[in-house]
């Protein structure tokens, strides 16, 4: 971004008007005026800008998002900001009316030489809008797309207004950019010598394939995506993705590159002579070896004949096809009289249609009477009262609305005979189908009957070129009940978050816990990510769920440069990767163990003995483990029938391909679990002396001496909180993160805060006065919490915390079991690398350049909301 000196001198240097200037000056300070929705078809999502520092919204990932990505990319770009300014255009309508409406360009974009607004839409929507308000768009001479008053608008300020279209996207550009990103920073060290040696083997073949590289070459695809990307090789972008690389060429530079392509053109043919079929609209022809020529018509007749007509057609050329020739067969089972029909028949298709064989099909799908039994003005009226009385929310049966049928036929007194009423059910069935079921029951009961989206241009792989590109969260309720571990109590069912990689379908993380999804189950499935991999997916895609809009886990996300992309609401296709593994899961484990919940969903079926709640055995940690070993080992080293290969063996063949990128690697250690702690909204606190951090209402003191230092007392730090542990929270003083415990550590130790909260709500319920909202003191809360009025009340939660203390200790105590991921022998043979991983090898070596991901501790952002979850 530009400093407030280089904004003044870019000011001076493009000639700005002060109107202008106060504008783009009061873009560049206010937030988004407005968050982007989704209409329930397109994907939005938030972008972590290096650019811009901060996260950017997009609301089409198919339009917006690689004009984000372009944005990035373009040095002419110096700032841009999403939905920034409001501005109230006006334009004559078709009657001459003048029209107000308000409008909020996707971009605002500061450039070298000007700025302005630019709006993204798809060429097909533009033309559907310029039919509709032609006053207001249209299309130039030159091809541009204008929208006339937005353009008149900014001119008046000194700005530009363009509209942008999705035919200016190049896809394979747009998929090479997201493949070579990670390595566009210096973060990736590659050796001098390893470089110098692979530039000097691309010079010696100009034109060698990326994928002889890998495989021929035993070159590390790491080292060949940092060249490409600091341009000390070349390759055309917009010629093949980086994601097939046999199709990829290598070259020194584009000079090089340029040269070889004119090298190419300018060879002789090898004199081949290539047949050109010249098909004219009044003529379809289709050549078979003896040039046969069709009509029309005769193609259609001859597509339009069953397997039996064209069998019997066949027998009869079979019969007459010596008499054609004037000769005969010896033994005839024919009639002559029939003979000699078909043989007319033939030699009058011939004529007609330029082939005798259409003469001999039967065309018996075309007998009989296929004309409707009722006149047409019946079929409307029938349609009608279908429509107004049978396709409504009040889903009346057939019989009735044909009742209304009857009464309304006599009295609008038609002369046609009332159709029965099978024929009614007939011309219901007819119109039966999406359409139909939405006005019946609605939009999601007819989701499940709407047509699949195809999408006739290439684009962009729905599920990522690589893996660890997109990935998919969501959460489940699973139908099994479990009972403590120390009591043996009844504690319910419950939630389960998974996180998978979409390229290769591989369960990344699994979490498990009693609490509703909250920001806590995110946080725990990111981290045993990083813990078993150490690294994030650069995209997430994740549902409409409120802990998925949370400031925390987006500011998570942010600081990681993931992107996050939302899913449209009820549209369970746009997730129906982590949907099917939700199935798979159930019918191949849960489904098999003593508790399992699937009798209730037939309740009148259930009885005592049969009851889940009376089944049930399993405890959280054991179930926790034992799903695990299945998602971990047995689903993930299982044939994919979709990938026809495992998960496993996907993942580490794409990794072998595309890299591992071991610059993005975070390491897993106390700073990492402190930074995935949850902030209050401002995100710091007063050190005061002798109390300590006030964090969410309760004092916290150092477990050292940092708090009575003169210098840190009455200063301001960076803190956070255990949401698990209540009793615990850190402060950053020094340059490290310090422990800090409450005043009442006794009584909130091991206690999360969702059991804190809850005691805090009942506490505050029995003082309220007057709808009156009172603040509790920690002493009050840890009375409360000790005394034996809440232990009936909060037992259940208490109990459901500690089985979660349990898996926790599980967590903690397995160590990276993929580690061995981060030890890639790009010189090995993919099927070898995947023997050796299922083997449970140790042997595969580690790139030599790996920059793990440090935490800049400094550098912790408050949150900006007061609202945090």
């Amino acid at each position: 971004m530009l400093s407030d000196q280089e904004f003044n001198d870019w000011c001076r240097g493009v000639n700005l008007p002060q109107e202008a200037r106060q504008l783009i000056s009061q873009i560049r300070a206010s937030e988004p005026i407005r968050r982007v929705k989704s209409s329930g078809i397109n994907v939005r999502g938030d972008y972590a800008s290096r650019k811009m520092g901060k996260t950017i919204q997009f609301e089409s990932h198919k339009i917006e998002l690689p004009g984000v990505e372009e944005y990035e990319e373009d040095a002419d770009v110096l700032e841009y900001y999403d939905q920034a300014y409001q501005i109230t255009l006006e334009f004559p309508s078709s009657s001459g009316e003048i029209i107000k409406a308000s409008h909020i360009p996707d971009f605002f974009v500061i450039r070298k030489r000007s700025a302005g607004f630019e709006e993204w839409k798809p060429e097909s929507r533009l033309e559907k809008l310029a039919a509709k308000q032609s006053q207001r768009y249209m299309r130039s001479e030159d091809g541009q797309w204008l929208n006339l008053p937005a353009v008149a608008y900014a001119e008046k300020l000194g700005l530009y207004y363009r509209i942008r279209l999705d035919t200016e996207i190049d896809w394979i550009k747009y998929r090479n950019r997201l493949f070579l990103k990670a390595y566009t920073t210096e973060d990736y060290q590659i050796d001098p010598e390893i470089a110098e040696n692979l530039v000097k083997l691309i010079s010696l073949n100009p034109g060698i394939s990326y994928w002889e590289m890998i495989h021929t070459q035993q070159s590390n695809p790491d080292d060949i995506n940092a060249l490409i990307a600091t341009k000390k090789i070349y390759i055309n972008l917009s010629a093949a993705p980086l994601a097939e690389p046999e199709k990829v060429q290598l070259f020194r530079d584009q000079e090089i590159a340029v040269a070889y392509v004119q090298m190419i053109k300018s060879q002789p043919n090898n004199g081949t002579i290539l047949n050109i079929l010249d098909v004219k609209p009044n003529q379809l022809e289709r050549k078979t070896h003896n040039q046969v020529k069709m009509s029309p018509k005769a193609m259609e007749r001859f597509l339009r004949a069953s397997p039996e007509d064209l069998a019997e057609a066949n027998r009869r050329y079979e019969v007459i096809e010596p008499y054609l020739n004037d000769s005969y067969r010896d033994k005839e089972t024919v009639p002559q009289r029939t003979i000699r029909r078909w043989k007319a028949k033939f030699i009058a298709a011939q004529k007609a249609y330029k082939c005798g064989y259409i003469g001999l099909l039967n065309n018996s799908n075309a007998r009989g009477n296929r004309l409707p039994r009722i006149s047409q003005s019946s079929q409307d009226f029938i349609d009608k009262i279908i429509e107004e009385y049978y396709e409504t929310f009040q889903q009346r049966s057939k019989l009735a609305v044909y009742g209304i049928l009857a009464r309304e036929w006599e009295k609008a007194g038609l002369t046609d005979k009332l159709p029965s009423y099978a024929t009614f059910c007939s011309r219901i069935q007819h119109r039966s189908g999406y359409r139909q079921t939405k006005k019946r029951k609605g939009n999601r009961a007819a989701y499940q009957q709407s047509l699949l989206y195809w999408e006739l241009k290439l684009t962009t792989p729905c599920h990522g070129d690589r893996p660890f590109e997109i990935a998919h969260i969501d959460h489940t309720q699973l139908d099994i009940e479990l009972v403590c571990s120390r009591t043996g109590y009844l504690l319910g069912r419950p939630w389960a978050t998974l996180l998978i990689d979409a390229y290769s379908r591989r369960i990344l993380a699994v979490y498990l816990t009693f609490d509703e999804p909250s920001y806590r189950s995110c946080m725990m499935v990111l981290r045993i990510c990083v813990q078993r991999f150490e690294k994030l997916p650069e995209t997430i895609v994740v549902d409409g769920g409120t802990e998925f809009s949370s400031t925390y886990f987006e500011t998570l996300l942010a600081a990681f440069e993931c992107t996050k992309k939302q899913r449209p609401a009820a549209k369970a296709r746009f997730g129906s990767i982590i949907e099917r593994i939700f199935g798979t899961t159930n019918t191949e484990f849960f489904y098999n163990l003593r508790g399992n919940t699937q009798i209730t969903k037939n309740v009148r079926q259930v009885t005592k003995s049969n009851n889940p709640k009376n089944q049930a055995v399993w405890t959280l940690d054991q179930l926790y483990e034992n799903f695990c070993s299945y998602c971990y080992e047995f689903y993930d080293c299982r044939e994919h029938p979709t990938l026809g290969q495992s998960p496993r063996q996907t993942f580490m063949s794409g990794l072998n391909s595309s890299g591992y990128r071991p610059q993005k690697q975070i390491i897993y250690d106390d700073n990492f679990k402190i930074f995935t702690l949850p902030s209050t909204p401002k995100g710091t606190a007063k050190v005061q002396p002798s109390r300590g951090v006030k964090i969410n209402y309760l004092y916290y003191w150092s477990i050292d001496d940092s708090f009575i230092r003169p210098e840190i007392e009455g200063t301001n730090v960076p803190i956070r909180y255990d949401p698990f542990d209540m009793g615990t929270a850190y402060a950053y003083v020094k340059g490290r993160w310090i422990r800090c415990i409450s005043e009442h550590y006794k009584s909130f130790q091991n206690r999360s805060e969702k059991e804190v909260n809850i005691a805090s709500t009942q506490l505050r319920r029995k003082r309220q006065k007057h709808a009156q909202r009172i603040t509790l003191s920690a002493q009050e809360k840890a009375t409360y919490l000790e005394g034996t009025e809440a232990q009936e009340t909060l037992l259940l939660q208490r109990l459901h915390d500690l089985a979660q203390q349990d898996i926790w200790v599980l967590i903690e105590k397995s160590s990276v079991i993929e580690s061995k991921l981060s030890k890639h022998n790009y010189s090995a043979n993919v099927q070898d690398v995947d023997k050796n991983i299922l083997a449970g090898s140790e042997s595969i070596k580690k790139p030599k350049s790996s920059a793990k991901k440090l935490i800049d501790l400094t550098k912790i952002e408050a949150y900006n909301t007061e609202e945090l979850w």
